[in-house]
């Protein structure tokens, strides 16, 4: 039964849940942001470079038989997505941080300092 116990106490810590939150919140942003790139701004690009998709951008090295392609397209497509979506989860944490600041100054003072400070009250009344 201790083992049962020690689950749940893992398994249901505020930390854990609001993990798990972030999570599924970060996949949802991740497909908005997919989106974006593969419906606006990936159709742009390839719109100035006259190609139907980013992955048609490519280098041929070599002649012949010994002829590669260097698939440029593809990878500026990937940095591109990259570079955006890690904007998109800098700005994300500067206005969650922003907001928990607000709230922790917001917050009441804990119930010790509420009586410390009474305390502190009284004895200067008295002097």
């Amino acid at each position: 039964m201790k083992f049962l116990k020690d689950f749940q106490d893992f398994a249901f810590k505020g930390n854990l849940i609001d993990m798990a939150v972030g999570i599924v919140m970060g996949g949802a942003v991740a497909a908005i942001v997919k989106s974006f790139l593969s419906n606006i701004i990936t159709p742009l690009i390839a719109s100035i470079f006259k190609v139907p998709d980013m992955s048609a951008l490519y280098t041929t090295i070599g002649t012949g038989k010994t002829a590669s392609k260097v698939m440029w397209g593809s990878f500026l497509q990937n940095t591109l997505d990259f570079i955006i979506l890690a904007f998109v989860i800098f700005i994300a944490l500067k206005v969650a941080s922003r907001w928990m600041k607000k709230a922790e100054a917001e917050a009441a003072p804990a119930a010790d300092i509420v009586l410390l400070t009474e305390i502190r009250d009284a004895l200067q009344s008295k002097s």
